[in-house]
């Protein structure tokens, strides 16, 4: 199977923002409890603190850490800020400054709130068992694996991979359960 059954579009939509969050999303994946303000509050400049939230949030919507983590829609930062009592909004564009603060911040993030890497086991073995299964047992096609795929590493906190990444191993999946099917269809004659 080839693996371009994703168009441009949603290639360049994978693992980014695309347009503003809706108040039921902001209210469900940009909502900071208290643990979350303590662990927010431990850094120093209301720029590092606006970061880290943003990038906590980030991980938590999108699955994955942004390569600039300021490039968030508005609306985003205007709710973190307001939620850490941060008057000036403007303070974020100081986060990006520092490269090695907000990869800093991305390993922190990880760590306590236990995301993992795409290739970790058996996490990794766990979806290829799972796409397996589906690809088995339903004719779903690649782009419904593909985001049914991306939905559930977001839900297991596993980090997204690049898009690239993910599109080979939904084809690969799908060409063994075919080739299987060929296999047992073929054996059925006598």
């Amino acid at each position: 199977m080839p693996v371009d059954f994703l168009t441009a579009e949603q290639a360049r939509r994978y693992g980014r923002y695309n347009g503003d969050p809706t108040p039921a999303q902001l209210a469900k994946y940009f909502f900071l409890d208290d643990k979350e303000r303590r662990e927010i509050a431990a850094h120093r400049g209301a720029h590092n603190r606006l970061g880290y939230a943003v990038q906590l949030c980030t991980a938590r919507f999108l699955g994955t850490f942004l390569p600039n983590p300021t490039n968030v829609p508005r609306i985003v930062v205007k709710h973190l800020a307001g939620q850490l009592g941060i008057s000036d909004q403007s303070c974020l564009a100081r986060y990006s400054e520092r490269p090695t603060t907000y990869s800093n911040h991305a390993v922190e993030i990880g760590k306590l709130h236990g995301y993992r890497d795409f290739s970790s086991q058996p996490e990794h073995l766990r979806l290829v068992r799972w796409l397996y299964t589906r690809a088995w047992l339903s004719a779903e096609r690649p782009v419904v694996l593909f985001d049914l795929a991306t939905a559930r590493l977001i839900e297991r906190r596993i980090l997204l991979p690049g898009v690239t990444t993910l599109a080979r191993l939904v084809a690969s999946v799908r060409d063994r359960a075919a080739e299987r099917l060929w296999r047992t269809l073929a054996e059925l004659p006598n």
